[in-house]
């Protein structure tokens, strides 16, 4: 099963029937999907994972079918809806078929994989001459056009970032696997350069800075940043280099640059005015354009949450948040009490999975991604390592830490398994 999910991730993000129209005609995304779902039902072993985030997620659909029925332009809005619908889906296969260690890592290593193709081809095809040329520049693009713009290409090659810095803490690959995953990276720096995205290129300067943060070697990796960031910007062209000094400097720009620098900001202030108007469910799922009578979409994740799902779909995106907290420190507090646990996958992807939700919510602030598919892929790969971090809990004997440690006190997370010793609470 874990190959026919790695499978519809190639084709969910490298969509190749929108590169070669005529695979189009063949429909082979929704026929896989079918055939997909029907391994499914047959699958011996599927179940839920028990877990809070669930709820959450059934929260938030909840929030935006409503959303989506109550809006006078509902019709806007229902390729939207169901392109989520979806990605919903896959959610529901990932968390009921992957249950294991072994699972979770073949798929995270799937993912990446899949995301080198789709760079390596994005990039052949912009050295071929694939742009578009936009704000001035000529931008590189994604080779799909669902998620090809220069913005949402960039913003998917961030949001990837952090699973690379899970593999590369947990070893896998050895050193292979550690050239692999640097070559992956410049490769990811190269691209998003290159897309002339100043979001993009925001999003991935926190991220460096996220990375130096948690190393030990913080000093020697910031003066190799401050190093390298400069010659890297140097070395673009001059057209790039005025686009991403328009970050500080609008007027060194285009006037339309500036323009969308400060469209984000309306995006907000729409957003919180179409709140206003309609405070329960808001204008509805992908009404933003009629609704504002704009060409735009709204460009910020905020101004788009409040005015497209309202209160309800603000209050369940604050419980998905809450929920990835929840399942974050239940695993850190493990990971703390059984140091030697530490750089395994299941414990490095969930530190990884909280940084690149800290880069969406930021880059919430340039881009509408409440959409996005890394909020439920994540958030799946979350559940199924909470999932086997509680399973080795279960399993592990705690008879050998308890002779050579002193007791401890740490905080159960509520529904595993407890080990009862006498005088010392182990998770």
């Amino acid at each position: 099963m874990r190959w026919l999910l790695i499978g519809y991730m190639f084709l969910f993000i490298h969509r190749p029937f929108e590169v070669w129209p005529w695979l189009g005609e063949l429909h082979i995304e929704r026929v896989y999907m079918l055939f997909t779902l029907a391994v499914w039902v047959v699958y011996p072993r599927k179940r839920f994972l028990p877990n809070v985030q669930h709820a959450a997620y059934c929260a938030l659909a909840a929030a935006v079918l409503l959303a989506w029925a109550a809006s006078p332009w509902a019709a806007y809005g229902q390729a939207v809806v169901e392109d989520w619908l979806k990605i919903v889906v896959f959610y529901v296969l990932l968390v009921t078929c992957i249950h294991d260690e072994d699972g979770l890592k073949h798929l995270v290593v799937g993912f990446i994989a899949v995301m080198s193709l789709y760079l390596l081809h994005s990039l052949r095809e912009y050295w071929g001459g694939r742009h578009t040329y936009r704000m001035g520049i000529a931008r590189m693009m994604g080779v799909d056009t669902t998620l090809g713009d220069p913005n949402s290409f960039g913003a998917s090659i961030v949001f990837a970032l952090p699973i690379v810095v899970a593999l590369w803490t947990s070893g896998i690959g050895g050193r292979l696997g550690r050239v692999y995953l640097s070559g992956y990276v410049a490769l990811s720096t190269l691209c998003i350069l290159l897309t002339g995205s100043r979001s993009s290129l925001l999003g991935l300067l926190l991220f460096f800075l996220m990375v130096i943060a948690r190393t030990r070697y913080r000093w020697t990796a910031t003066v190799l940043f401050a190093v390298a960031a400069p010659v890297a910007f140097v070395a673009l062209p001059e057209s790039l280099q005025r686009r991403f000094e328009t970050i500080i400097n609008p007027e060194v720009g285009p006037a339309n640059a500036q323009e969308s620098g400060e469209g984000r900001i309306q995006g907000l202030i729409l957003g919180w005015q179409q709140w206003l108007n309609n405070p329960l469910t808001g204008i509805g799922p992908g009404a933003w354009r009629p609704a504002n009578n704009t060409k735009l979409e709204s460009h910020n994740l905020y101004g788009q949450l409040l005015g497209e799902t309202g209160t309800l779909g603000a209050l369940a995106f604050l419980a998905m948040l809450a929920s990835f907290q929840a399942n974050l420190r239940a695993i850190r507090r493990v990971r703390r009490a059984v140091p030697q646990w530490q750089n395994d996958l299941v414990f490095t992807l969930p530190t990884a999975i909280g940084g690149a939700v800290i880069l969406l919510l930021f880059m919430g602030n340039f881009g509408h991604n409440l959409f996005r598919f890394t909020w439920l892929w994540y958030g799946g790969f979350l559940i199924i390592a909470r999932h086997c971090v509680a399973q080795r809990v279960a399993s592990h004997s705690w008879e050998t830490e308890m002779e050579e440690a002193e007791p401890v006190a740490v905080d159960w997370p509520e529904g595993w398994i407890r080990h009862p010793p006498h005088t010392t609470t182990l998770p």
